[in-house]
């Protein structure tokens, strides 16, 4: 079986083919773990192709098992670019696939390829869904962020208002079309099914898990060994991601535990001692730097940098609790990643979190603007980890995460779609 697919992110092979850089230390794990599976099926030959920046022209690179097309990233994500058309046809007919799979709705490059190559047997996998996103994308008042202007929101044409309209064009002009122009979509959670049901009815919807990144699928976290009182989250650049909540809650979990700090996987957002510094922070960074001096937080708070995937499972192991704090998510794999290595877990009740937590004993929900329950959550959580016992969360996160069952799932859904033209 010869299978296309078409990502939104270089993989990291690719990136060190073309420009002999070092690796990508974290994007697209989902993917990555997935093509390495299907790379050991000597019946799949796996084709992976995208834009990128790097180039100037199509480039096809051979990796050990894996062949990349890379073409030059054009207009963006918003405005759709005709120059995409060229390079799918040129690219279609090389490779032939039997089948192509497009991963994710947010960018025009997927919908160009089916605008230009409208014969071939297309499948759309939902990551996150901007139609769906922009409207939870603040999290923080108009008030709030008009006050924080940043310079570099303002030249950029990047403000938190401008930044949420372009995730709805993204969505008018580029998700929705896709979706509403394939036969079959793949997702994993009732929430992206219901919204792929509501924008195309007539769509196969065909439920598939994820597969993590090789590195947690083992170790196990233990009370004893984590550094007590920390919040481990996985990110915070964007207010999606939900950090301002966490920091609200924050003054009564130190009136418990004063000695609590949060770690951040990720670029420091708050950085502001150099000129660079102060022209290049966001609004959302200001408004954060805000809240930690009205909040007396300072003390309070780390930004580790990006982490590669040994970092993020040893960041997860020394911390005393995983917190999702999102205004919306599909389902997050760094969830996955705290369940798997069994990690006391936290999220905010959006989207399709509520399939990655079916019980107490996966961890514990609360509703996004309920600061207060964040904070009850984080104090109970610290007061049971010495008697936590993570067994069956592991085990249901092994089991949504297995590498067989989805990567056998998956094979047969290409068989199926393969099948019915």
């Amino acid at each position: 079986m010869k299978v296309l697919w078409i990502t939104n992110i270089l993989f990291p092979e690719a990136k060190t083919l073309i420009s002999k850089n070092e690796e990508l230390k974290s994007s697209g794990g989902w993917m990555l773990g997935l093509a390495n599976e299907l790379t050991k099926h000597t019946s799949i030959e796996l084709h992976v192709a995208t834009v990128s920046d790097i180039v100037s022209t199509l480039n096809i690179s051979k990796g050990r098992k894996i062949t990349y097309y890379t073409f030059p990233k054009g207009k963006g994500n918003i405005w759709y670019d005709k120059s995409y058309e060229g390079y799918w046809k040129e690219i279609y007919s090389s490779v032939n696939p039997d089948i192509v799979h497009i991963h994710g709705t947010e960018y025009s490059q997927g919908l160009a390829f089916i605008k230009a190559c409208p014969q071939a047997k297309t499948v759309i996998s939902i990551q996150g869904l901007t139609s769906a996103y922009y409207y939870y994308y603040y999290g923080v008042s108009k008030r709030l962020i008009i006050k924080h202007l940043s310079f570099r929101d303002i030249i950029r044409k990047d403000t938190l208002l401008q930044a949420k309209n372009k995730f709805k064009k993204r969505g008018e002009k580029i998700e929705i079309p896709m979706i509403k122009s394939v036969s079959h979509i793949i997702g994993r959670t009732e929430w992206d099914k219901a919204h792929a049901w509501a924008i195309n009815p007539k769509a196969k919807y065909h439920f598939c898990n994820e597969i993590l990144r090789n590195e947690f699928y083992s170790g196990k976290w233990e009370y004893e060994k984590c550094t007590k009182h920390t919040i481990f989250l996985s990110q915070a650049g964007y207010p999606i991601k939900g950090l301002h909540q966490l920091l609200k809650a924050m003054p009564l979990v130190l009136r418990e535990y004063p000695d609590t700090k949060i770690r951040i996987a990720g670029g420091n957002i708050i950085k502001n001692q150099t000129l660079r510094d102060k022209l290049s922070i966001s609004g959302y960074g200001l408004i954060i730097r805000s809240m930690l001096s009205r909040l007396k937080l300072w003390n309070h708070i780390d930004f580790l940098g990006g982490l590669n995937s040994e970092e993020m499972k040893a960041a997860y192991l020394d911390c005393n609790v995983f917190i999702c704090p999102s205004t919306i998510e599909n389902s997050p794999n760094s969830l996955g990643e705290a369940q798997i290595l069994g990690v006391p877990c936290i999220a905010s009740y959006v989207g399709g979190i509520n399939d990655m937590i079916p019980s107490k004993s996966c961890g514990k929900l609360y509703r996004f603007e309920e600061v207060e329950m964040l904070a009850k959550c984080i104090i109970d959580t610290f007061r049971e980890s010495d008697v936590f016992d993570n067994t069956e969360m592991r085990r249901v996160a092994a089991e949504r995460h297995s590498k067989e069952i989805n990567t056998k799932k998956q094979i047969s859904i290409y068989n199926n779609i393969i099948n019915e033209y």
